[in-house]
C-alpha cells in the first residue's frame, strides 16, 4: 500500500529536490505541492495525505499555527516532517508533535531512516487488488489477481500476466516485495510468485510449478521458510492422500 504526501515549500528548488529523493521510495506518492500555509491547509483538507513535508524557513510560526488549526477539522492529522536550514525551529516542531525534523541540504540517509521507521511503526495494510505502476507521467493500473509472478530484470521488474503478456516496471523487485497482497511471496532472488497459481512444490528439484502456462519457477534455500508457509496454506485447502 502506498503512502501519500504533500509538500509545502516556497522554495521551488528544494521542493523539487525533496520530491526527487522521495521518488526513490516506490511506495510514496506526491499528491500536491504548495507554496504557503493557506494553500497547504487547503491541500491537506482536500487530499488527506498520510504525510506533510513543511519547509519552515522564514514562516515557521505561521506553519505551526496551521498545524494547530488542523486539529479543528481532523480527528487524525497527517504525519508532519519539518525541514529547515538550522535547528532553530526544532524545539517548536517537537512541541507541535512533528514526527521528524530534517536539516538542509537534504541527507539521503536521514530521509531513508525516517521513512523506514515510519513504515515500521505505521504499516499500511494492502487491501486493493489494483497496483499502480508509475513511470514519469505514465500511470498503468494492473489487477494483482491477474499476475502469475514477478521476475527481476537487472534494475527493472517484469510482471508476467495470466494472459501471457509481460508488463515491465523500472523498479527493483525489492520495491514491490512489501507492496503486494499477502498471496504474493518471495521464493528466489529473482522471483515473487502469486501462490493462488501454484500447482506443485517439488523439494527435490527446488521448483514450484504453476497452473497456468506450465511454468516452473526455482526457489532457493534463502526463501525455504516462505515455501514451507506456502505448502501449509495449500495443504489446508486440499484433500490429502498421505497416511
Amino acid at each position: 500500500m502506498e503512502y501519500t504526501y504533500t509538500i509545502i515549500d516556497a522554495d521551488a528548488t528544494s521542493n523539487l529536490q525533496l520530491q526527487h529523493y522521495l521518488e526513490d521510495h516506490g511506495d510514496f506518492v506526491c499528491l500536491d505541492r504548495n507554496l504557503d500555509s493557506r494553500d497547504g491547509l487547503n491541500a491537506i483538507l482536500k487530499h488527506l495525505p498520510d504525510l506533510v513535508f513543511i519547509n519552515l524557513n522564514g514562516q515557521a510560526m505561521e506553519y505551526f499555527m496551521m498545524v494547530s488549526e488542523l486539529h479543528q477539522y481532523m480527528n487524525d492529522i497527517p504525519v508532519m516532517i519539518g525541514i529547515a536550514k538550522s535547528k532553530e525551529y526544532a524545539y517548536d516542531a517537537l512541541k507541535n508533535s512533528f514526527y521528524d525534523y530534517w536539516l538542509m541540504p537534504y541527507n539521503e540517509l536521514d530521509i531513508r531512516k525516517t521513512l523506514l521507521r515510519l513504515k515500521k511503526q505505521r504499516p499500511k495494510e494492502v487491501s486493493s487488488h489494483t497496483l499502480c505502476l508509475k513511470s514519469y507521467k505514465d500511470f498503468q493500473y494492473i489487477n494483482t489477481d491477474e499476475i502469475l509472478y514477478l521476475q527481476a530484470d537487472n534494475n527493472a521488474t517484469d510482471f508476467i500476466m495470466k494472459d501471457g503478456s509481460v508488463i515491465s516496471a523500472f523498479k527493483t523487485l525489492k520495491t514491490f516485495e512489501n507492496s503486494l497482497p499477502k498471496n504474493f511471496i518471495r521464493v528466489h532472488q529473482s522471483y515473487i510468485l502469486n501462490m493462488d497459481y501454484v500447482s506443485r512444490i517439488n523439494y527435490g528439484k527446488n521448483i514450484c510449478a504453476l497452473k497456468t502456462g506450465k511454468k516452473q519457477l526455482p526457489f532457493s534455500k534463502t526463501y525455504k521458510s516462505n515455501i514451507d508457509s506456502l505448502k501449509k496454506v495449500l495443504s489446508r485447502n486440499s484433500i490429502s492422500t498421505l497416511k
